[in-house]
């Protein structure tokens, strides 16, 4: 839970809320303080209160950004061990289909090889009548 919230404090000191809500406060601040309470101010310049404050803010906020960004890590390690399982799986799959359709162009490859053969050996069988009988064809065949 801590983390989480370490995550939600970090994003809002990140963000452009806070960054214009706290220049309003700061200006505010000053504005009491130098102008608004003349001579009855409670932190007059230098502003050492809010010097202060500030300090502290940006103590608390570091470590609280900084286990924001240890857990932003661990979820992008996760996620890049779990990218590349899904890619050596994805490899794999693609591996087995190559060998899968290499078995299927050489199995292809054989049954042209014999058909080739075949009609190799029709044509042989075409030419030695052809050389042995020159008048092979009948005159119904014409």
């Amino acid at each position: 839970m801590g983390q989480r919230v370490a995550d939600k404090v970090a994003d809002f000191g990140g963000s452009w809320t806070f960054i214009i809500s706290f220049g309003f406060f700061v200006v505010i601040w000053i504005g009491i303080n130098a102008f608004a309470l003349a001579g009855t101010n409670f932190d007059p310049y230098p502003f050492i209160l809010l010097n202060l404050i500030l300090s502290c803010l940006a103590a608390l906020q570091a470590p609280v950004i900084m286990m924001s960004q240890n857990r932003q890590e661990d979820k992008d390690r996760q996620r890049a061990r779990s990218d590349f399982m899904i890619n050596l799986k994805a490899e794999l799959e693609i591996r087995g289909l190559h060998r899968k359709i290499d078995l299927l162009i050489a199995e292809e490859m054989r049954t042209l090889f014999q058909i080739q053969q075949a009609q190799v050996d029709i044509l042989l069988q075409i030419r030695q009548k052809l050389e042995t009988d020159p008048n092979g064809w009948t005159s119904s065949s014409r």
